[in-house]
C-alpha cells in the first residue's frame, strides 16, 4: 500500500503501514480524526467499475516523515499551507491572497519550514473492500478483514 495526498501517490515505506495522507491538524477533518481516530477512504474508478474501500486505525506520521514529504511539496503549495487557515471561514479570496503574499515575505527565498499544525495521517487498514459493478445490481464484492493491524488477513464474499 502506498500513500496518498490528493490524488498524488507518494511512497509509504512497508506494505503493511498504511495510507498516509497530510492536512492541517486545525481543519475539520484534522480535528476530528484527532478525536476519534478511525477513518475510511474510497478510491472510485467509474470507467472501469470498480472500487475499493479501506476502513482503519487512524495515527500521526512521525514529524520525520511529515518533513520529508513536506520538503518535496512545490513551494507554493508549501506557503499556502502556512497561509490557509483550512476549514475556517474566509472573509474573501483578497484575504487569502492577501496571507499568501505576507507568508511569501516572510520566507522570500530561504527554505519553507513545515507548519507546526502541518502533519500526516496514517490509516492502517483493517478492512480493505473491493467492488465490482455487474448487471442488475448483481455486484461483486470481495471483502478482506482482520482484527488487528498484525493479524492474518481473512477473505469473504459480500452480498451485493
Amino acid at each position: 500500500m502506498g500513500s496518498f495526498c490528493g490524488d498524488r501517490p507518494r511512497p509509504a515505506g512497508p506494505p503493511d503501514r498504511g495510507f498516509v495522507f497530510y492536512t492541517n491538524f486545525n481543519s475539520a477533518k484534522g480535528t476530528e480524526l484527532k478525536t476519534t481516530p478511525k477513518a475510511a477512504l474510497d478510491f472510485y474508478w467509474k470507467s472501469l467499475h470498480r472500487q475499493v474501500r479501506v476502513r482503519g486505525t487512524v495515527a500521526e506520521v512521525t514529524p520525520a516523515e511529515a518533513d520529508a514529504y513536506f520538503a518535496t511539496r512545490a513551494r507554493g503549495a508549501q506557503i499556502a499551507a502556512w497561509a490557509s487557515q483550512q476549514s475556517s471561514p474566509l472573509e474573501s479570496r483578497f484575504a487569502l491572497e492577501k496571507a499568501v503574499a505576507l507568508e511569501a515575505a516572510r520566507f522570500h527565498i530561504g527554505k519553507v519550514p513545515r507548519p507546526p499544525h502541518w502533519s500526516g495521517f496514517r490509516v492502517v487498514p483493517q478492512e480493505i473492500e473491493f467492488w465490482q459493478e455487474r448487471p442488475f445490481r448483481l455486484h461483486d464484492r470481495i471483502a478482506f478483514t482482520r482484527p488487528s493491524p498484525t493479524a492474518s488477513w481473512r477473505k469473504e464474499r459480500l452480498y451485493p
